[in-house]
């Protein structure tokens, strides 16, 4: 039996867990197919606002059967020309037994990040749940969730709850490849999920922000973008998530916070705007009336 966290175990549990091991050989064949089936000008890179540049999907269940179709709903998927062109994989999701509402294979590059965010919030309120199978990664890419960070190891299939803030980083590279499998909820996935776990050795818990680290950030910001560097500033501060548990949305008000003090209140807006799209609030809650 593998340890379980120590960092706000129940909490992060509901948030990330492990739900069934991969076979090597299995992986392996799983991940050549990931690398050197896809052209180079195939990826898409969809949902812009909620990344730095550098995530890019392709779809391998969806509902038109078209891989550049990557803007996830809620669908009766049919298989695409992609996924016909990777025995492996497809043989491999079918074993699984799930109920697919969408599949891709998910690239994150280098030096890229997905911002503090929520998914799901457009979609029809039905019990669903995100599994990532990891294929290749590296010791600096890893998902945030709960004020911890997780390296999501491959080998193992994962659940997450995408309700939850959460954003993902690759730091260093080489790419980061995953199999990110949508799912409605049904017997054979509360089957999967009986006996998921989560173990100390994949988890880091961020250090809690302290007001004097915000304010030496926010001073850090403001001087780059009174020098010009608006876009530097706006990353310097959206980092912030990834290196220290700091309260939902705070890196969005910041920014805002920061074109206000420059006198810009269209970026200030934009800002608040999408602090409300990128973490689902109500209208009242990120944006001003």
């Amino acid at each position: 039996m593998l340890p379980t966290a120590t960092v706000d175990d129940r909490v992060l549990l509901r948030q990330i867990a492990c739900l069934e091991r991969i076979d090597t050989h299995l992986l392996e064949r799983l991940r050549h197919e990931a690398v050197t089936v896809p052209q180079e000008g195939e990826w898409v890179a969809e949902y812009a606002q909620y990344q730095s540049g550098g995530w890019s999907t392709l779809s391998l269940l969806n509902d038109s059967g078209e891989p550049a179709d990557v803007k996830i709903k809620d669908c009766a998927p049919v298989e695409t020309a992609l996924l016909q062109r990777m025995p492996v994989t497809r043989k491999f999701l079918s074993s699984l037994g799930l109920r697919y509402m969408w599949v891709r294979l998910a690239r994150l590059e280098p030096n890229s990040f997905l911002w503090e965010h929520r998914d799901y919030d457009e979609l029809d309120e039905l019990e669903r749940h995100r599994l990532h199978v990891p294929l290749m990664t590296n010791s600096s890419a890893a998902l945030v969730t709960g004020g911890a960070k997780i390296r999501l190891r491959p080998g193992r299939i994962w659940r997450l709850a995408p309700t939850h803030v959460h954003g993902a980083c690759n730091l260093l590279g080489p790419d980061r490849y995953h199999l990110i499998l949508d799912c409605y909820s049904d017997d054979r996935l509360v089957e999967a999920t009986a006996n998921e776990w989560l173990s100390d050795d994949d988890v880091v818990q961020l250090p809690v922000a302290t007001q004097v680290e915000l304010d030496r950030w926010y001073v850090k910001a403001q001087s780059l973008a009174r020098l010009g560097y608006q876009q530097s500033a706006e990353k310097f501060l959206l980092r912030l998530f990834y290196e220290r548990a700091v309260p939902e949305g705070l890196v969005y008000d910041m920014i805002a916070s920061l074109y206000d003090s420059l006198d810009r209140p269209a970026e200030a807006d934009q800002w608040r705007s999408n602090k409300t799209i990128l973490l689902g609030l109500p209208q009242s809650e990120g944006q001003p009336a």
